[in-house]
């Protein structure tokens, strides 16, 4: 069997809607190479390695790292497709890049971006190997990759007070709030948010990690395009900026309701 590489770099929403293409890839003989705070959600997948280990990043790649690129018969690459000096010394080995981000303006989903890229068929849904184990209660995370796309604080906490099941507030580590539940490795956020039976979120990676556990999801979308960017699942609903939290805390009870009516058939 042919060894495959696959480089992924980016954020943990960039995985996570790469996650169709990369299943489409995997073999029993496949090796991936991603940010170390990623590899907990790429584990199943294959063997796994943090991508500044291997060296790739460096400005002249030093002989042990071609020398471990040369083992594999493919690599296909969202590294470097957008440095000319890299693919110039990687030139000689078996390299397929492709661009690591849509571009912009572009209208076609990013899962399906990125199936597309790799010749798959559309429509795939980002799914974790996590069962979803309802416990009764809500996770509110409020942040995001970018303040922009941070619903006020406030707002989130009048959502809070309408919900009909007790929050949780979620935080990354250098997130600033208080009594926030955090963990520094993705698995252990991943087995935690699989227990809620309900998440609700801005445009972030952590909202696309709720929904690849199978957490019903609302996801507040403001300036970033949610037919782009929109968490994947079954139990999915978008909510707008300019909603006010009346109406965000009514989606979401409509959502547990749904969600729920799902679980007992």
């Amino acid at each position: 069997m042919s060894r495959r590489l696959i480089l992924r770099p980016g954020a943990i929403g960039d995985t996570i809607v790469c996650l169709p293409a990369l299943q489409h890839l995997c073999t029993d003989a496949t090796e991936l190479w991603a940010p170390s705070v990623n590899l907990p959600l790429l584990s199943h997948l294959g063997t796994t390695r943090p991508l500044v280990s291997t060296g790739i990043d460096a400005l002249h790649l030093a002989p042990a790292t071609l020398d471990r690129l040369r083992q594999f018969d493919e690599i296909v690459s969202w590294y470097g497709s957008n440095r000319e000096d890299f693919r110039a010394q990687v030139a000689h080995l078996p390299f397929r890049f492709f661009p690591a981000l849509p571009p912009s303006g572009m209208k076609m989903h990013a899962v399906d971006y990125y199936l597309d890229q790799v010749g798959a068929p559309l429509g795939g849904m980002p799914r974790l190997p996590i069962a979803h184990r309802p416990h009764g209660f809500a996770v509110i995370h409020p942040f995001s990759g970018g303040k922009s796309k941070n619903w006020p604080l406030s707002r989130f906490q009048e959502v809070a007070q309408l919900l009909p099941l007790p929050v949780q507030w979620c935080a990354g580590p250098d997130e600033s709030l208080d009594e926030a539940i955090r963990f520094n490795d993705l698995g252990d956020l991943a087995q935690w948010l699989a227990t809620a039976s309900l998440y609700i979120g801005n445009d972030s990676g952590i909202s696309h990690l709720a929904a690849a556990c199978g957490v019903p999801v609302v996801a507040i979308f403001g300036p970033t395009n949610p037919a782009v960017w929109a968490p994947r699942g079954p139990h999915v609903r978008i909510a707008e900026w300019d909603w006010p939290p009346e109406r965000v805390a009514a989606e979401a009870a409509a959502l547990l309701t749904a969600s729920a009516g799902t679980r007992s058939r």
